[in-house]
């Protein structure tokens, strides 16, 4: 840091040349996030100094968070509902283990001093989970998937052991946007009486707005947390995630005491969290509604339903029948592919890792006029 400051000028100056150093989602085709609703980030910028981690001096800010948890339990069936915002899945996901290893060893289920817990989890889960191995010490046993890339039942139930604190699902992989049989996995918990999470982070905003019957919530008696992101298909600002519990119960195992707060106690991770992703979050809910969220989801699942139509002139098809809007696609060479794609024809998309495809997630960033540029790309790059 220089001795003294520059002018506001410059300052942006150099803003504007790191910003033109970012992609546009415009050529992006493998992110789960998107532009925010303008809604939201006025919402946002009104709230910027807010602090949710001292929410004593901020009530009417925490006012909105509880009408968030409120709204979210109304569409995922639970009207005892608890939660906060977070940062994302992520954090969600590893507040949830650590609620689950706390009941567990409160109940005196396990020795802590003596035994290493574990879940079990799909092998389709985010590598958030790896992460959560690490941080809670806990072992994480991950189970086989089936031809269509859900998670095996079977296998599931064969990991379970006496040190088991806990049950994972998705709801949306983060690969192959797939959704886990947790009607049958919710039975699971309840028969060996273990908390089941649900990580919805990308399919907590696009299944209860599309056709089907994705049974993934508290509607399920065995579901008893839930990761869901409204930075993403919520169209919120980042950083924008919400943890939510069946009840009380378990949420009130993150309890810690907070001495120098206005309130003396918190359930969450961090400890400063942002008010301005709480305003903008139920900013873009009370403006969208169910009818908004279904026309955004609509306009995704209808370009999604594009691409593949269009995808089948080239001899390619998807590894599944997209459940929501993100697509793999069974092509030559998937890594080489991709590499051409950006490199020859700036357009960014990623790549699933088994089997190894084309991943492409449509986002309403996206329209038919971009998809159709797409293809003609990747048309051009397969014949290269």
């Amino acid at each position: 840091m220089k001795q003294t400051g520059v002018s506001e000028e410059e300052i942006f100056s150099l803003l504007n040349d790191a910003k033109k150093k970012d992609f546009s989602y415009q050529r992006v085709l493998s992110s789960m996030c998107t532009y925010p609703h303008e809604v939201a980030v006025r919402a946002h910028m009104q709230f910027i100094e807010s602090n949710m981690g001292d929410f004593g001096l901020f009530r009417g800010t925490h006012d909105l968070e509880k009408q968030i948890i409120l709204m979210l339990g109304d569409i995922y069936h639970c009207g005892s509902v608890e939660g906060y915002l977070t940062t994302g899945g992520t954090e969600s996901n590893i507040q949830a283990v650590r609620a689950m290893r706390n009941f567990s060893r409160d109940r005196g289920n396990y020795d802590s001093s003596e035994v290493r817990p574990n879940i079990v989890v799909p092998a389709s889960a985010h590598f958030s989970f790896d992460k959560i191995a690490d941080i809670l010490d806990m072992e994480v046993r991950k189970a086989d998937l089936d031809h269509e890339m859900k998670v095996c039942v079977d296998s599931m139930k064969s990991l379970i052991d006496e040190n088991t604190v806990g049950l994972v699902a998705i709801a949306g992989s983060t690969e192959f946007g797939q959704v886990d049989p947790i009607e049958e996995i919710s039975e699971i918990a309840m028969s060996h009486s273990l908390p089941l999470h649900i990580d919805a982070a990308f399919g907590g905003f696009v299944l209860p707005f599309i056709s089907g019957d994705h049974k993934f919530d508290f509607s399920l008696p065995g579901v008893t947390s839930m990761a869901v992101d409204p930075h993403k298909m919520g169209l919120s600002t980042i950083p924008s995630g919400v943890l939510l519990f069946r009840d009380f119960e378990y949420i009130n195992h993150l309890r810690v005491h907070a001495p120098y707060l206005t309130v003396d106690t918190q359930y969450t991770l961090t400890g400063t969290r942002s008010g301005a992703a709480v305003a903008a979050t139920y900013a873009v809910m009370k403006f969208l509604g169910v009818e908004g969220y279904s026309k955004v989801v609509e306009r995704c699942m209808d370009l999604t339903s594009h691409l593949v139509e269009r995808v089948k002139g080239l001899a390619i098809r998807p590894v599944i029948d997209p459940v929501m809007n993100v697509v793999a696609l069974e092509v030559p060479h998937p890594t080489t592919l991709r590499t051409k794609l950006s490199s020859e024809y700036d357009w960014h998309v990623s790549i699933t890792q088994d089997p190894k495809a084309l991943r492409l997630v449509i986002m309403p960033h996206l329209d038919i006029g971009t998809i159709d540029m797409f293809i003609d790309d990747l048309e051009k790059a397969l014949q290269s």
